[in-house]
């Protein structure tokens, strides 16, 4: 399968930001183009689309039970934990207020909704030893990205201290870490 990679990103203005605008107006990344022209959105619907399309990727579990659960897990994140980030880094769209103490209210109730949201999946989905079964694999993946924003693995780390080991074993699996150094340039604690 032949594929091309685009740098943009709406903080980078000297990116590609403009061919993004072009396929998707939000100017979201991830966003996928694919060959047929069909544009995809949304890591977990990306992620599901990939796993649908290459099931030999192993991206969700065989079984119906788990990959039912894997799936919720990755709408659980989408839906609560990364639209709760979402408001802490823009709180002027979800206030009419203009001034700064309004938005540091309203991050700083963001964030305690984020922090609230991580505890609850951290309760749900039990590592076995991964998230979705015996290897890492979507709902991983996007767990352990997001968990890395707005603070959110240092409140893991206090309210759900056995939480933040599984992170770093996902991080630490071969199919990770690689990817984990290149972008974020560390490995897992």
């Amino acid at each position: 399968m032949q594929w091309s990679h685009v740098d943009a990103a709406s903080w980078k203005p000297e990116s590609a930001v403009k061919e993004l605008r072009r396929v998707n107006p939000l100017v979201q990344i991830p966003t996928i183009v694919l060959p047929d022209g069909i544009v995809l959105t949304e890591s977990a619907a990306i992620l599901i689309h990939l796993a649908m399309a290459h099931p030999s990727a192993a991206l969700l579990p065989e079984t119906s039970a788990s990959r039912a659960q894997a799936i919720r897990g990755l709408i659980f994140i989408v839906a609560n934990c990364y639209s709760a980030v979402s408001v802490v880094d823009f709180p002027s769209r979800w206030t009419v207020a203009s001034a700064e103490p309004a938005h540091k209210d309203v991050r700083k109730a963001a964030r305690q909704r984020l922090f609230h949201h991580w505890d609850v999946f951290a309760d749900i989905f039990a590592p076995d030893p991964y998230l979705a079964g015996a290897k890492p694999g979507a709902l991983d993946y996007l767990a352990v990205v997001v968990s890395m924003w707005c603070e959110a693995r240092n409140h893991i780390a206090t309210s759900r201290p056995l939480f933040p080991e599984t992170l770093r074993r996902i991080e630490r699996h071969d199919s990770v870490e690689p990817i984990f150094r290149q972008h974020w340039g560390r490995t897992a604690a």
